[in-house]
C-alpha cells in the first residue's frame, strides 16, 4: 500500500446497495462520522448510488466499484491497486457480503476491519442474519467500540429536493397522499394488486393521489387514477422523489427500496408486505410509519388499506391540533 507521511485517518466505509439497504445503512454512517471526527469518510458504493453518498452529509469522498465478476483476475487485480492506493487505515464493511469477504481477505488483509461477510458456516455468525437489518448494523458497531446513537433511527430527510414546482407544474394542491405501486421486476409477487381501487376510494374521500412510476411500471400507472408526477417531468431523481414523500400527507408502498425512503426521510406512512420479509426484519417502523404483513397480498383487501391509511390520517391531524395547540 502506499504510504502517506502524515495525514488524517482515513476510514473506508463499504456500501453496494441495494437501495432500501443502502437508505437503512444511514445511521451507522452517521455514528462512524461521530465516532472518527477528524477522519476523512471514502464511501465504497456502486454507480446506481454515486449521487446519494456524494450529498450524504457524513461522506467527504466516494470511490465506484463496479463489481465486476471476481473471475476477471485482470480487473480484480486493478480494483485491488486501486483501493491498496487509498491507504486507508480502517473499514466498516456494512454490506457484509462474500464479495466483502473476500475483500478482506485479498485486498485489505491485517487492516482493522468491522464487519462480517457472507460465509458458508453461517451457523456460526456471531451476528444472527435472522435479526432485523437495524440490529445487525447495532452489534456490528458496538463490537468495533462505536458509540450508537443514530444507527437504529435513520434519518435522510437531507436526501429531499424542494419540488413546490414540480408539485405546481402537476397541478398538485393541496393534501395529496403517495402511492407506491411497484416493487423490483424480480419479485411480482411483492405488488398488492389493489392500488387502482385504494387511489379510487381516497379521492371520493378528498384527497389528491399521486404516483411517481419507475421505469418498468408504465403500464401499471395507467391503471391507477392517480396524478403521474413523471408524465410531464419525466422519471423523478431519488432527492426529487424524496421531497415528494415529504410533502405527503401519507405514503402507502409496497415492500420496496422507496417505501424505505419515504419511511426515513420523516413522511408518515403504511407499507404492505407480503410473505417474502417481515416488516420487523426490514426494520421500516417507524413512529410516524407502520406496516402491514400478510400471508398473501391478494387476501388483503382495499377496505381495510383505506381503513388504515384513514385512521392514522386522523391521528396525525389530532397530533398536529394538539401540538399546536
Amino acid at each position: 500500500m502506499s504510504v502517506r507521511l502524515s495525514h488524517p485517518e482515513r476510514i473506508l466505509v463499504i456500501k453496494h446497495g441495494a437501495f432500501g439497504d443502502l437508505i437503512q445503512s444511514e445511521g451507522a454512517l452517521h455514528d462512524i462520522r461521530d465516532h472518527h471526527p477528524g477522519a476523512e469518510i471514502v464511501a465504497l458504493t456502486t454507480p446506481a448510488y454515486r449521487s446519494i453518498f456524494e450529498r450524504c452529509p457524513w461522506v467527504d469522498r466516494v470511490l465506484i466499484d463496479r463489481r465486476e465478476s471476481r473471475w476477471r483476475l485482470d480487473r480484480m487485480a486493478v480494483l485491488r491497486a486501486r483501493l491498496r492506493a487509498e491507504a486507508v487505515d480502517r473499514i466498516y464493511d456494512l454490506q457484509n457480503s462474500a464479495r466483502t469477504g473476500a475483500y478482506r481477505d485479498w485486498i485489505f488483509r491485517g487492516l482493522p476491519w468491522s464487519g462480517e461477510p457472507q460465509r458458508r458456516d453461517w451457523l456460526f455468525r456471531l451476528i444472527p442474519p435472522e435479526l432485523p437489518s437495524l440490529e445487525r448494523f447495532t452489534i456490528q458497531l458496538r463490537k468495533a467500540g462505536v458509540p450508537v446513537r443514530h444507527t437504529e433511527r435513520p434519518d435522510v430527510s437531507w436526501m429531499a429536493d424542494d419540488v413546490s414546482s414540480l408539485l405546481t407544474e402537476a397541478g398538485v394542491e393541496g393534501p395529496f397522499i403517495t402511492l407506491i405501486p411497484g416493487a423490483s421486476a424480480k419479485h411480482p409477487g411483492k405488488r398488492w394488486p389493489y392500488y387502482p381501487a385504494l387511489a379510487a376510494a381516497l379521492r371520493d374521500h378528498g384527497y389528491r393521489v399521486v404516483i411517481a412510476p419507475g421505469p418498468d411500471e408504465a403500464g401499471l400507472a395507467k391503471t391507477i387514477p392517480a396524478i403521474d408526477l413523471t408524465r410531464e417531468h419525466g422519471r423523478l431523481s431519488w432527492f426529487e422523489l424524496a421531497g415528494v414523500f415529504r410533502r405527503s400527507a401519507f405514503v402507502v408502498g409496497n415492500d420496496t427500496g422507496p417505501s424505505h425512503l419515504a419511511a426515513h426521510s420523516g413522511a408518515a406512512g403504511l407499507a404492505l408486505f407480503g410473505p417474502h420479509f417481515r416488516p420487523e426484519q426490514a426494520s421500516i417502523h417507524r413512529e410516524q410509519f407502520d406496516a402491514i404483513a400478510v400471508s398473501d397480498l391478494s387476501d388483503l383487501k382495499p377496505a381495510e388499506v383505506l381503513h388504515r391509511v384513514l385512521e392514522r390520517l386522523n391521528e396525525t391531524r389530532k397530533t398536529r391540533a394538539t401540538r399546536d395547540a
